[in-house]
């Protein structure tokens, strides 16, 4: 008879519980500025360049379309995201902050710096500086 699941051996369970409580923490901390983390992820990732195709924003968040799609919605329907055509093909659609989302993400970063230092204070700076290393190395295989 096989042993059963034990939850502190399954990976995906303790990374989406640490993830749940992180996204709590940041969320308690960008709510004055109306941002849920995602969106506020959405907003640094276009405030990088100019430009962005949805395929290149969901391949750089590692998101399939539909999800960006949903959680660029709100941000658009606030002005905050503009979209336009792209320089090479009229067809395609890039992405871009728009001034009042500059604006937010610049009012945004100031909620994030604390929700950081909170998280560096319980967790230690060090540790985790390691564990985004660990994390953004996953993805990469």
């Amino acid at each position: 008879m096989e042993k059963p699941l034990s939850y502190d051996e399954c990976n995906c369970f303790a990374l989406r519980q640490a993830a749940r409580y992180v996204t709590q923490l940041y969320e308690r901390h960008l709510a004055p500025v109306g941002l849920t983390a995602a969106q506020f992820t959405l907003l640094a990732k276009l405030s990088r360049r100019v430009g962005w195709t949805m395929a290149e924003l969901a391949e750089s968040m590692v998101m399939d379309r539909t999800t960006l799609v949903r959680a660029m919605k709100p941000l658009q329907r606030d002005a905050l995201i503009v979209t336009g055509a792209a320089e090479h093909d009229s067809r395609t659609h890039v992405f871009n902050l728009s001034e009042a989302g500059r604006e937010r993400y610049a009012a945004a970063r100031v909620h994030w710096r604390q929700a950081q230092a909170e998280f560096e204070k319980s967790f230690g700076a060090s540790r985790a500086k390691a564990l985004r290393s660990e994390l953004f190395a996953v993805p990469a295989g």
